[in-house]
């Protein structure tokens, strides 16, 4: 039995990278399918947001010359094709997929809206919702905490390249702890950098309670669900 019924899974767009410096890695997509079928098939609905760092990042584009809201828009578009990569994928393992936009951009996906979203989940089809809110000076993090408040998600799944939230970055600081889990009081009064500001506030105000796991290590998503303590657990 899966522990929740319907959840927002955010997905990292550096993740994709795999063993590349850029793009995206198919060997990295194809097993972030399997692992998004192996809940799929534990009868989960599923809706994923992917950020786009692989290939565009709007902010840094921003500090070397891009005017910040054009680099956000090319941001936006790096976020859509890697849904378009990901909803390959799953078809290609089987799963039904549907690509929804924030921007008008027929016949690549379908507009966004929260009820299109819910019923394709009520249908069975894994729905991934892309190019973030669709407005500048919004992260992904962010596009993702709003549109799993939308779709009223169970908890937002955050898959990362680290196992959890620690109390500094594991990869710099050697004596850094991991948490099991933490509030979001406490995440914002010790600054941890888990997801942006804004993204971190909209979760706290909304109750949706994340989960931030490790997924590049294969079968983790599918323990998250079964209930195994893996991964960090902020909550209210």
């Amino acid at each position: 039995m899966a522990k929740f019924k319907r959840i927002l899974l955010k997905l990292s767009g550096e993740s994709l990278m795999g063993e590349k410096k850029y793009g995206i890695d198919e060997k990295r997509l194809g097993e972030y399918a399997q692992q998004i079928k192996e809940i799929h098939d534990m009868g989960v609905q599923i809706g994923i947001v992917i950020g786009g760092g692989n290939i565009f990042r709007g902010l840094s584009g921003a500090g070397k010359g891009f005017d910040r809201v054009k680099g956000d828009q090319m941001g936006m578009l790096a976020t859509v094709i890697n849904s378009l990569g990901l909803s390959s994928a799953l078809v290609a393992a089987g799963v039904k997929a549907r690509v929804l936009t924030a921007i008008r951009m027929e016949p690549i996906g379908e507009f966004y809206t929260k009820w299109k979203a819910i019923e394709a989940m009520e249908n069975g089809e894994v729905v991934i919702m892309s190019a973030g809110t669709g407005n500048p000076f919004f992260t992904t993090d962010t596009g993702s905490s709003l549109r799993g408040i939308e779709i009223e998600a169970d908890v937002m799944l955050k898959g990362t390249r680290v196992d959890g939230i620690y109390t500094a970055d594991p990869e710099k600081d050697p004596t850094a702890t991991k948490f099991d889990d933490i509030t979001y009081d406490e995440v914002l009064a010790r600054g941890l950098k888990v997801m942006d500001l804004t993204a971190t506030c909209m979760c706290k105000e909304n109750n949706l309670p994340i989960i931030v796991f490790d997924m590049d290590t294969v079968g983790n998503l599918k323990k998250v669900m079964s209930g195994d303590n893996i991964g960090t657990l902020v909550h209210n």
